[in-house]
Formats: structure tokens, sequence, C-alpha cells
């Protein structure tokens, strides 16, 4: 028989806490809160008061309702309080030593079946539990920040956990208005676990300037439309918290990638801990507050016009794939004149036909005319010679990801382009320097990664090699914002920022559904549900495809040499066995039924 839990005891009445505490009196259970002192007390019951006050300015909370929910709540600075209690929640601060002397003390406290839970993001759940007399019935209940509104919990079970424990904790988590998975006991669980590899790599590109935090944070923005970028995530979470949570990690997995990047430790000597502290990565208009105010890393504001860049009027295309049609459409709508070279007349005249449809999509919702649908049209033209193309100004290849074909196309650029025209590839993987190298201008060459659907998507990778003329920098960044998008400045290294950032956090998903931790369906719960995401891992190298994905990561593997980008073989296995994901119907889940 299921666990009555009339009375839920909370310990700890940080921002957590707290939150944690008004989720438990929303669904009508009487809850019973302590901390360590009366300033502690105060702070939590100040945190619900806020939060509550703010759900009934927003019409999500109604007055008498409010009240009804603060009355639920009593407060204390006594574990004696929580005797009654037929759950305790912990959420004390993320030191094992701190946790362990909180749990025996509650084991003195509460009756023998109570279950006693914590709310560790990383710790141990089993070295926790052994400093009671009951590590069957303790159990990890993991909210999310803020509580209120975050619908994921992470229930961890440890080898010893006994399973009507695990059932009852779930279904609690549920009448809360939760969405629960079950987990094994690790560093990280699964989202912590995915979601810190990712930032912490990412706070390593900052390091190392490879990309300024606004560029960091609006490339996974804008490229993969993650609700906030990593560097102004860890500001939120705060620099002392994830270093701990790292440092967790590491200490299990001792995968070189979960140790905290040094810069990490730095700023939390220097008191740099994000938003509570009023900087971190950013600075704000002071403790805990949202606002990012200038200081003295953000960038000067830049123009169009600005001088060194060169004068761009006619653009030309090379490849006739989505992609190319994609750019051939943003670049037409803007205004330019654009020549679509194709291999044959035919493939020309198709690749108009598929921005001839886009645009049709667009009449059709009225978001254009068929007037400006014609001007667009008769701004493209269609070629099949490279000489063809000795007049632009821009060249923009696009063709298959293929070194040797790429290289071609550049050397054929080479010969038939005015001197002083900028050439592009758009690769989202390939080295820029090698296509630069097949000319003889590689100061004129760039990398230009548009994101698929090109007219769509506001992100735009610009690549410079360290052969790229500064003009030529500043002349495809002002391109860029006179097309509508948003560009981003990184080095030319394997999967630029988006897909170094993103592939290594995939393979580390495939990694954890290979080692039986947690099954597809949860790990992609954890990260949408958890962490926001617009689709889960799996979800995602489906649509991607597991062979275009499996690529990728051989490009990071092979040029870092690094052991935790090496492809999970679980990948690599379904790719031989021809589950490429939705494009053929099969991949981590079966779409053909």
């Amino acid at each position: 028989m299921a666990r009555e839990i009339a009375v839920v005891g909370v310990v700890g009445l940080g921002t957590m806490g707290a939150g944690i505490a008004e989720v438990v009196a929303r669904s009508g259970i009487r809850v019973v809160a302590v901390d360590l002192d009366a300033a502690g007390v105060e702070r939590g019951r100040g945190h619900v008061e806020h939060s509550t006050a703010r759900a009934v300015a927003k019409g999500k909370l109604d007055d008498d309702a409010r009240q009804a929910l603060l009355d639920l709540i009593s407060y204390g600075t006594d574990l004696a309080d929580l005797a009654d209690a037929d759950l305790v929640i912990e959420a004390v601060p993320e030191s094992l030593e701190l946790k362990a002397r909180v749990f025996a003390e509650l084991d003195r406290v509460v009756a023998p079946d109570v279950v006693l839970a914590s709310n560790t993001s990383a710790l141990s759940i089993t070295q926790i539990s052994v400093h009671t007399g009951r590590p069957g019935k303790v159990v990890g209940l993991h909210f999310f920040n803020p509580a209120p509104v975050q619908r994921l919990t992470e229930v961890v079970r440890t080898v010893v956990t006994e399973p009507d424990v695990v059932a009852d904790v779930v279904a609690f988590t549920r009448r809360l208005g939760k969405e629960p998975v079950v987990i094994g006991d690790r560093a990280g669980f699964i989202a912590n676990a995915l979601l810190f590899g990712y930032l912490n790599h990412a706070v390593a590109m900052y390091e190392s300037r490879y990309a300024t935090r606004e560029d960091l944070d609006a490339a996974m923005r804008f490229g993969c439309g993650y609700p906030m970028g990593p560097l102004a995530l860890l500001d939120l979470i705060g620099l002392d918290t994830a270093y701990e949570i790292l440092e967790t990690m590491y200490a299990q997995s001792r995968n070189r990638l979960h140790a905290p990047t040094p810069i990490l430790k730095q700023m939390i000597t220097a008191g740099l801990l994000g938003r509570k502290s009023g900087r971190g990565f950013y600075t704000y208009d002071g403790p805990d507050s949202p606002t990012v105010v200038p200081d003295g890393q953000t960038p000067a504001a830049s123009s169009d016009d600005a001088t060194g860049v060169r004068d761009v009027r006619l653009v030309g295309v090379v490849g006739t794939g989505t992609m190319a049609t994609g750019i051939v459409e943003v670049f037409a709508r803007k205004g330019f004149s654009v020549i679509l070279r194709a291999r044959s007349a035919e493939k020309a005249e198709a690749a108009i036909g598929k921005v001839r449809k886009s645009l049709d999509r667009q009449v059709a919702k009225g978001r254009l005319s068929e007037e400006d649908q014609d001007a667009v049209l008769a701004r493209v033209t269609p070629a099949v010679e490279f000489a063809e193309l000795s007049s632009c100004d821009l060249v923009i290849e696009a063709v298959a990801e293929e070194l040797s074909v790429k290289q071609a196309v550049f050397r054929a650029l080479d010969e038939a382009v005015k001197p002083g025209a900028v050439l592009a590839t758009t690769t989202s993987s390939l080295p820029v320097i090698e296509c630069a190298a097949a000319t003889s201008r590689p100061q004129d060459v760039i990398g230009l990664h548009f994101f698929n659907p090109a007219p769509v998507m506001k992100l735009v990778e610009v690549v410079e090699t360290i052969s790229t003329g500064a003009d030529v920098v500043a002349t495809a960044r002002a391109l860029c914002l006179r097309v509508g998008k948003h560009p981003v400045h990184c080095g030319d290294r394997a999967g630029f920022i988006v897909n170094a950032l993103l592939f290594p956090y995939l393979n580390d998903a495939v990694r954890m559904l290979e080692a039986h931790y947690a099954d597809a369906d949860d790990i992609d719960t954890a990260m949408k549900v958890g962490c926001g995401l617009p689709m889960g891992p799996f979800e995602l190298l489906d649509v991607v495809g597991l062979d275009v994905s499996l690529a990728i990561e051989r490009t990071l593997y092979n040029e870092f040499h690094e052991s935790g980008y090496a492809p999970a073989p679980l990948l690599e296995h379904l790719v031989t066995a021809g589950r490429l994901g939705r494009k053929t119907g099969k991949g981590f889940r079966d779409y053909s039924r």
C-alpha cells in the first residue's frame, strides 16, 4: 500500500528549498520548513512570499489561494520540528559532509519508515544514505530551478533503495504536477551529466579566446534554439555551484572533459560567482539581478559602413542543394543580384524552381506579395560555367561536404572570379584553410556557415583562417547584418562553435544510453523538460541523421584527439545497420510504424 504523505519536511531554505516548500504547499500538503538560523528562515520565507506575490500579479494565483498556500507552511530552526513528517526533502548547500550530518540527525528525529530525500544535483545518494540506519529508504529527489516552474524531477535510486520507496516518491512527484524520471546513482544524474560537460566546454572556448562570450551564447541560442547561452546559464546557476558539480562528476568519471576549466576556479576566487554576486562572465546592475550592463568586454557597436568593408552588389552561389537554394533566396530577397551556378542548365533551373517553391509558401502565408516574389526571382540568374561568375563581388560555395569537391570548386573560382572578390564556403565542419589553400588568394577566403533552413535561421558562423584578411572579415560581418542574420566570429577549427559544443553533448547522451543508465525517452524528457531544450538528444540525432552526426563526431575526434569525443560504438553500429534516423524510417526510434 502506498504511503500517505500528509506532512513534508524541507531542510534548507535557499532558493531551491524555498521553491520546493512552495511547490509542495501548492498541492495542499502541509510543509514544515527548517533552516539553520532565524536569518535563513526569514530569507526562505521571503523567497516564498515574493514568488507567490509574482504568481498573483501574473494571474496564476488569486489572493485567497496564496494565503491558503502560505498558511500551509510553518517555519523553524530545529530539526526536531520534523518529527511528524512523512517525507523529508533536504536542500542544504552541495557539501557531502553537511548533507551527511543532516541525514544522520534526521534519522534520529523521524519515524523509522519515513523516506529521506536529497535534492542534490550531483553528489552520491549512496554516500549520503550510509549515514543513516535506513539506507533503503533514502532517495535522490532532484528538483530543477526554479522549482515552482520547472516540471522535471529526477528520482534517484541507489542499489539498496526499496522498490516501494521509489514508487511512492514517483507518485508523490506526480501529485505535485511534476514529470519524474527514475535513474541510478551516478554523478550528475541525467540532466547535469549531459549539461555540465557542454557548459565546461563553452568555458574552455571562452578561456582560450576562441570566441567572445556574446558570440558563444548567441551561437547556441540562434543556432540550436536554446533558451540561454552557456555562459549566461552558468552565471544563473552560479559559478561556485557549477564548479562543485563538475568536480564531483570528474571525481567519479575521470573524464578530462568534466575537469573544471581553470578559469572557473580563478573567477570564484575573485568573487565572480555570477548573477548572485553581480558579476560572472557578464556584469549585472546588482547582486541577484538578471539585467546585464556593459563592461570592459562588451563589444563596441559597429556599423555596415565601417572602413575596410568591400563593396558587394553581385553575389554568386555554387550548388543546387537545400543550403545553396536557401542562401540564394536570402540574398535575392534583400535586393542582391544573384548568379546560381549549377553543373547543367537543367539543374540550375530545378534549383531556381526550389527557390520559387519556397517563395510560393511565403506568398500563401501572406508574408510576401506576388509582385515581390516576381522581383526576387528576377534577381536570380542561372549559370553553368564558372566564367559566368567572373564579375561577382562575393561567391559562396555550397556543394557536397567532401573536401576534394570543395577544393576543385575553389580552384575553378580562383581562375574565373575577378581579383578582390570574397570567396566563401558554407562548410559545417571541414577546414576552411584547406579551401583557401586551393587558391592563389587565401586572404580573400572565409567561412560563412549558414544554418538550415537558411531563410529561417538567423545564425551565421563567420570563420576566419590564419590567412583571412581583416577587411574580408569585416565585409562578411557587414553582409550578414545586411541580410538580417546574426554573425558570430570564430577561428578555423573543427565544428566551429555550434557543432563543437553540440555534438560532444549528443555523443555523451548516446554513451549514457549505451551504458543502460536511462532509456532514450527519459534522457530526451530530462533535457527538454529539465533544461528547456527544444529537442531531446535522440530526437535531434534522428532529425540530423545518424550518418551526418557520426561524420561530424569523427571530424571532431580526429582534430582534437580527445578520448571523450570518440564516437560512441552504438552510434557507429546503428549507422552500419542503415538506421540513419528519420530519413530511413529508423534511427534511435522507429518511425516506420
